[in-house]
């Protein structure tokens, strides 16, 4: 290895996703150093890949010293502890202004901890949100990287080639200081579990209408290629059409009903509730996951809890174009809500976030990624003070005009006892958002009751606080 000439880039880290971006940046005329802690991993990628500029190294130290300056070092370890431990192992190797990214699903706080203690050691430190899975980190993901401006533009090169491309631009963009970039891959993560939900709604519909699993896949392949386009849609019908090789059965039906997370939709809830946020959607969608984990407990109630047959005896064709309309409505509802979470944040710690640049990476590369994120983009570059998605011109007539069949779907669900979490709180934010008096006077008479909060009213100055004596309650 001593007599390669110094690498352009470094990975630590290779499982699926950093195999995958060690080829996707080699193919871009950068030449990779890659070190795993397993060192038979590393010997076994580098043989699989002859005659590629990739060195693999065999220690620790002989990777750091196989970098050119500033050293530029990707880890793709699991979020948590090891990224600590890591960076702490590369510490005492490392030269000033050398520069360490975190491109796992860390949680925004602990790369703005990671900043500031790298900071002081005179390092660099970028937290990258990375989406796209494993597809796209071999053809090219969508980027999210946070830090400061002088370190995005050291990297901009690498990230910008080996990022996903749309329309000519690269789905990259410098998100903002400190945590941003993670933040904002936070986000993400949390409305793909909003749009992953309401597609298994629409699922759990159709075959409670009767729909067999290939018309239900035939309708997903339908819809890819209308306005609900999407990675996630593509994918689904991709998933409904797939046969079992053992049964011939469609697999879906095959699969354990008990879904699985790691965490990210979890820190999107927390994030939004000390952020006073709304994110319904997002949460129907965690809760609905934790639900299906309880899978014995579910068993046992299904025979204990009384409620109709889960049939729908609406006509399938009606009923496919009422579901288009509520998945399409809820859709909207989920990404602005989390337009709303990121944009408060932005206002908080300063990061001005660019919105509109934000959907605009995430049309391709990523999970999310949606022939509508391009409306979205259009939304906030016509109005970057936009206060809020719903209320753009494009937003208002798609909700306005699907608001009836999202209505009809909801209702025929909650009569045939069907749960749909996530269209149900989809709606139920869209009718609060639009109701101009909600029943929140009742809500401050009462704290005001018991605990003398004070309240605002209508006839008077905003601002202007009262309390009442309300009559004493005899027990």
């Amino acid at each position: 290895m001593r007599d390669n000439p110094p690498c352009d880039f470094g990975l630590i880290g290779l499982a699926v996703m950093g195999q995958n971006l060690v080829l996707n940046v080699e193919s871009r005329g950068f030449s990779v150093s890659v070190y795993n802690r397993t060192a038979t991993v590393t010997e076994t990628f580098v043989a699989q890949h002859p005659g590629k500029r990739i060195v693999g190294a065999a220690t620790l130290e002989a990777f750091v010293q196989s970098l050119a300056r500033p050293r530029r070092i990707m880890l793709m370890v699991q979020a948590g502890a090891a990224v600590d431990a890591v960076i702490e192992q590369l510490i005492p190797l490392l030269d000033a202004d050398d520069i360490v990214i975190d491109g796992g699903n860390s949680l925004y706080t602990d790369t703005e901890r990671r900043d500031a203690y790298l900071a002081g050691k005179g390092l660099r430190f970028i937290g990258a949100g990375v989406s796209g899975g494993e597809e796209g980190a071999r053809k090219g993901p969508s980027i999210m990287p946070g830090g400061p401006a002088s370190t995005w533009a050291v990297m901009r090169p690498v990230f910008e080639a080996i990022a996903a491309r749309v329309d000519g631009e690269p789905c990259v963009i410098h998100i903002g200081p400190g945590g941003a970039g993670h933040f904002v891959k936070m986000v993400h993560n949390g409305i793909e579990y909003g749009d992953m939900q309401l597609i298994c709604e629409a699922y759990q519909l159709f075959k409670s209408a009767g729909l067999t699993t290939p018309e239900i896949a035939a309708t997903f392949n339908r819809w890819n290629e209308g306005e609900l386009q999407s990675y996630l849609i593509q994918i689904t019908a991709k998933a409904l059409a797939q046969r079992d090789p053992d049964s011939g059965a469609p697999l879906v039906e095959l699969i354990l009903d008990k879904a699985g997370q790691k965490g990210t939709g979890q820190w999107t809830q927390l994030n939004a509730a000390e952020n006073a946020v709304v994110i319904s959607t997002i949460n129907a969608a965690v809760e609905a996951r934790v639900l299906s984990s309880q899978k014995a407990r579910r068993v046992v109630a299904s025979q204990l809890l009384q409620g109709p047959a889960p049939v729908l005896a609406a006509d399938r064709a009606t009923l496919v174009a009422q579901v288009h309309d509520a998945l399409y409505a809820s859709k909207i509802v989920s990404y602005a809500q989390g337009m709303d979470l990121m944009r408060t944040m932005s206002d908080k710690r300063g990061w001005q976030l660019d919105l509109g640049g934000i959907a605009g990476i995430w049309r391709g590369g990523c999970i999310i990624r949606a022939r509508f994120l391009g409306r979205i983009t259009e939304a906030f570059r016509a109005d970057p003070a936009l206060d809020h998605l719903m209320l753009a011109p494009f937003f208002q007539q798609v909700l306005n005009r699907s608001q009836p069949a999202w209505r009809s779907v909801v209702a025929q669900a909650v009569a045939a006892g069907i749960p749909v979490p996530a269209f149900s709180a989809s709606l139920d934010y869209y009718d609060s958002l639009r109701t101009e008096r909600l029943s929140a006077n009742l809500l401050q008479a009462q704290r005001d009751f018991f605990g003398a909060h004070t309240y605002e009213r209508i006839d008077r100055p905003a601002g202007e606080w009262f309390h009442t004596d309300w009559p004493e309650v005899i027990d």
